[in-house]
């Protein structure tokens, strides 16, 4: 039987396993899935060795980035946004990478946006946030980085951060797991009180759907939503590259 898979770290939480899973179920699709729970990238040779019958994978934290070297190929827009999260496996052993983050962020926070939506601040520079920040510039909304360290292309530490600043930056979307359970009394440290009804507060954490850092938002009247619609959508597309491999 044909089998795809996870890999990531500290992934026993994951949504992906129980999506396919219950997808393959519902509709009669001959195929399996697994977690791959590894604390080294550099173990995925071995998996796909000792697993023959893997035709794809999808990839999640801390390794969108890292696992980039270890492919043959990638999508044009896998090499533009420097991230991977799905991986199909060729009949030969080859490997290419996409990223299907894209499309599903953007097909899930367009419903939310308004003409006033016109800049967002990023908080975290890992590799999920890199197809954010893609998406964004696509559909023309500016946009900074927020890290917890100096480093080139974040604008702001979370120690700059003011309520004034918040106010100018309409869109707040947390690419971090800081709020991810069980540490679901966790949140982003920025000054929720910047934040008003004008504002989007998106979270990439889906578990808990009420994340700390989305009933901070709600508290202001902001527009909120998780990632759990945005993993939805990114899975079918990922099981749509899988079908043509």
């Amino acid at each position: 039987m044909p089998k795809l898979g996870l890999i990531g770290k500290d992934i026993l939480y994951s949504f992906s396993k129980a999506h396919f899973t219950a997808k393959f179920e519902n509709e009669s699709l001959p195929f399996s899935y697994e977690n791959f729970d590894i604390d080294d990238i550099y173990r995925l040779p071995e998996i796909i060795k000792t697993h023959k019958n893997l035709v794809g994978l999808n990839v999640t934290i801390p390794y969108k980035e890292k696992v980039i070297p270890l492919l043959d190929d990638l999508s044009k827009k896998a090499k533009k946004i420097g991230a991977v999260n799905t991986i199909s496996i060729s009949p030969t052993g080859r490997l290419k990478g996409y990223n299907t983050d894209y499309y599903g962020f953007k097909k899930s926070i367009e419903p939310f946006l308004k003409p006033h939506h016109r800049a967002a601040l990023i908080l975290g520079t890992g590799g999920a946030s890199k197809a954010i920040a893609y998406t964004l510039k696509k559909l023309g909304i500016e946009y900074d980085y927020v890290s917890r360290k100096q480093q080139p292309k974040a604008k702001f530490l979370y120690s700059d951060l003011t309520e004034s600043i918040i106010s100018t930056y309409s869109i707040i979307i947390n690419c971090t797991p800081i709020g991810t359970y069980p540490n679901v009394n966790e949140c982003p440290d920025i000054p929720y009180d910047g934040i008003s009804s004008d504002h989007i507060l998106y979270d990439l954490v889906y578990n808990p759907i009420h994340s700390k850092f989305l009933v901070c938002g709600e508290l202001k009247g902001a527009t909120t939503s998780n990632g759990f619609h945005m993993l939805e959508l990114q899975a079918e597309k990922a099981w749509e590259i899988w079908k043509l491999t």
